[in-house]
């Protein structure tokens, strides 16, 4: 039975969506936003100002960290279902059954949301963690099996799935017949997509 896989970069609170079927087929290419009217990076941006990072920005606001914490709570719950909905609508769109999702795996992050925000290394990449675990949790709601992808190996992976030596000709010609925007974030999420795809030689 003929299935399709979802390649996912994030940027932000959106993300470009380019889906492969299990024949190495490019079926669909979309951006999606998972937040709509909030901030995009509340752990990086409003956390930052409330333990006193870049106060002297002019882009700054005053805001207590129990302020910072409740908002990062709004904005999850606000990707968590903007999540959902996207998924729901690219299933709907696909005319093959889509069994899987690639994301950029996650590093490891504080527990806590304060802790998130008091550590400077966490702050600047948990926001972008929280929108790839809002996609994860909606793909395996909907039954899909999430695949963690490394940037530097996605390329690699896909050609050793595909079993040739360089993945970037098949991704040329995806580009060409999908036509523009056809860009290093699409390219590289054909390529997780391909690389989860189990193709059978």
């Amino acid at each position: 039975m003929c299935t399709a896989t979802v390649g996912v970069t994030e940027h932000g609170n959106s993300a470009v969506l380019v889906t492969v079927r299990s024949d190495g087929a490019l079926v669909d290419r979309r951006r999606v936003d998972l937040t709509h009217g909030l901030p995009t990076h509340p752990h990086h941006h409003e956390g930052s100002w409330a333990v006193g990072r870049y106060r002297n920005s002019p882009w700054a606001r005053e805001i207590t960290l129990g302020e910072a914490v409740d908002l990062v709570g709004r904005v999850r719950e606000a990707a968590a279902s903007g999540a959902r909905e996207a998924l729901e609508a690219l299933a709907a769109d696909v005319p093959v059954p889509i069994a899987r999702i690639a994301i950029r795996t996650c590093p490891e992050l504080p527990a806590t949301v304060e802790e998130r925000i008091r550590d400077n290394r966490a702050q600047t990449v948990a926001d972008t963690v929280m929108y790839r675990q809002a996609l994860a949790t909606a793909a395996e709601e909907r039954g899909w099996s999430v695949a963690w992808y490394d940037r530097d190996r996605a390329f690699s992976d896909a050609a050793t799935a595909l079993g040739v030596e360089d993945v970037n000709v098949l991704l040329a010609t995806m580009g060409r017949e999908i036509g523009p925007p056809w860009q290093a974030k699409h390219k590289l999420a054909a390529a997780a997509a391909l690389a989860a795809t189990p193709f059978s030689r």
